[in-house]
């Protein structure tokens, strides 16, 4: 019997389908790395590799290549070319274009790598429109006409464009607009509240008559766009002011748009500000002075919430003719007083020489400075304070509420 070589006993201890596939490979050079321009396993040959042979490093035995990524495991060629896994990142409908066919009409031209096509399939677009976004808080696109007919000036809100988001979650807002006609403020219309969307479409006309034509060059508009919260106060996006002094509105309707820019808040200088409701009885010859509440009230001294009220003095010209005061309320940064004041005056002056002041005290009497701030109300006031009082000479018996900034003392 003759000896078992090293070879045979080493098939012995495997299965024999293992053993014969071994046997098939046996004198082959696998190098599944290279793949372009080599023979293949049996006997097949790609375009570039036509009519060409390969030395092995050891020999002159031709050199065969092993392209394991085109079989499974019993040997045979799958049906599906690695170029068309491409389309699990493309939709359905989308052909890439073989690795194998490059981009140029010339024949030398390398073959497109799988990297290199999806770079060059990946749109711009959204992010040139993000990089705009962050420049802005988005555009705002309307129309003015004037009505002779009816004698009505006319405003169409068409729609607003790439709006800031107010929802961190959601990434998007319940947008509004409201547009108030300066300086009188008398004309404030608001549009409908569209849900979910920084692009909305609102196409309403706002007409409003009694505007002369001429005074229609005075006038500005001011548009602030909001976002609609059910569980808090709406949150301000932005605003755009629009003067009307250059706008010839003669040949019919004008197209226009404006940037939205950040909200100009204008507060005192840290002195909080007070809501005051005004409202003159010319029959009784009587001023009722309504304290409602304050906000963004500066801390104390002591770097705590101020114990505020107010005191309400009456003056008929230089002399104080009467004083109230609220009740106090404890560490209240934004108290709340809801106290009426009503004052007789003269009935021969009315308001003419009538003034009222507020003071906004800390009642802490440890404070330095008890005096929070000041307002002035009267005939000859400066700002809001003298608006305020001269629509209640012009409207009696109406009921008048504005915000006041106050003043140090």
């Amino acid at each position: 019997m003759a000896p078992v070589t090293t070879e045979e006993a080493h098939f012995a201890e495997v299965p024999v389908s293992v053993a014969v596939f071994v046997h098939m490979l046996k004198g082959v050079d696998i190098y599944p790395e290279s793949l372009n321009g080599k023979k293949k396993f049996g006997g097949e040959k790609t375009p570039e590799a036509h009519g060409k042979q390969t030395l092995s490093p050891s020999g002159g035995r031709s050199e065969l290549h092993l392209d394991l990524e085109k079989r499974d495991l019993n040997g045979n060629f799958t049906s599906k070319s690695p170029t068309l896994q491409l389309k699990v990142r493309s939709s359905p409908d989308l052909d890439i274009p073989s690795l194998q066919a490059g981009f140029g009409s010339g024949g030398n031209q390398e073959a497109g790598t799988p990297e290199s096509i999806l770079s060059s399939q990946t749109p711009t677009p959204a992010v040139e429109k993000s990089q705009d976004k962050e420049g802005g808080l988005g555009t705002l696109y309307f129309s003015v006409e004037y009505n002779f007919e009816k004698k009505a000036f006319m405003v169409h809100i068409k729609e607003a464009q790439r709006l800031s988001p107010t929802d961190e979650q959601s990434l998007t807002s319940d947008p509004y607009i409201k547009l108030t006609l300066l300086p009188e403020k008398k004309h404030k219309v608001k549009t409908r509240v569209l849900r979910k969307t920084l692009d909305p479409a609102f196409d309403e006309t706002f007409s409003f008559y009694g505007i002369p034509y001429a005074r229609v060059s005075q006038l500005a508009l001011h548009f602030m766009v909001l976002s609609f919260d059910r569980f808090s106060r709406d949150e301000v996006i932005g605003e755009t002011l629009v003067p009307l002094a250059d706008i010839d509105l003669s040949e019919g309707r004008v197209l226009m748009s404006r940037d939205i820019i950040k909200r100009n808040v204008r507060r005192s200088a840290g002195r909080g500000e007070l809501l005051l409701s005004l409202c003159y009885q010319s029959t009784t010859s009587t001023l009722t002075v309504v304290v409602l509440k304050a906000r963004h009230l500066p801390k104390t001294d002591s770097n705590g919430p101020s114990d505020p009220y107010v005191k309400v003095n009456l003056f008929q010209g230089k002399k104080r003719v009467c004083k109230k005061k609220t009740h106090v309320k404890k560490c209240a940064p934004n108290p709340v007083f809801n106290e009426l004041f009503v004052f007789d005056l003269p009935s021969e002056d009315g308001l003419r020489d009538t003034s009222v002041e507020l003071l906004l005290l800390d009642s802490d009497r440890t404070s330095r400075t008890p005096v929070i701030g000041r307002l002035l109300l009267g005939t000859s006031s400066p700002g809001t304070a003298g608006e305020h009082w001269r629509e209640i000479c012009d409207h009696p018996r109406r009921q008048i509420a504005k915000w006041h900034a106050l003043s140090e003392d």
